[in-house]
């Protein structure tokens, strides 16, 4: 079950997400911190590679945060976060938990965002490839 009532993630979903994540961030020899936030942005799941960045914990959980709560991906906000742009300084807001760089998807269930997944450990390129590895096991 992907998906239960309320239209939240699962448990068993996020643990699905995270093996494949993991098998993909394996296969590119780059260790890092896996997250999935629920449907109200709270941690639902996370795990860390032996040898990720400790600092990656909480990058990841904020990147999930941020997808969830932004509705988009976290790539999306590098350009228009930049001085002088329209949203210049939403870095800083939300206790600084919004990160303005790849590798944060929201999950996406019959057009209804049901969670986010974060990762980080890897360059912004490889956080991205792993979260959507992660999403493709859906």
């Amino acid at each position: 079950m992907v998906v239960k009532s309320f239209n939240q993630i699962t448990l068993e979903a996020s643990k699905k997400m995270g093996k494949a994540a993991l098998k993909k961030a394996l296969e590119i020899k780059v260790p890092v911190v896996f997250s999935v936030v629920d449907n109200g942005g709270n941690l639902l799941y996370l795990e860390r590679m032996d040898e990720a960045f400790v600092t990656s914990v909480d990058i990841a959980i904020n990147k999930a945060f941020t997808a969830w709560a932004l509705k988009s991906g976290t790539n999306e906000l590098s350009e228009v976060v930049l001085p002088g742009q329209s949203l210049y300084g939403l870095n800083l807001t939300n206790n600084s938990r919004i990160i303005t760089f790849g590798g944060g998807f929201p999950i996406i269930i019959n057009d209804e965002i049901v969670g986010a997944v974060g990762v980080s450990g890897g360059t912004v390129e490889e956080d991205m490839e792993i979260a959507k590895a992660a999403l493709n096991s859906l």
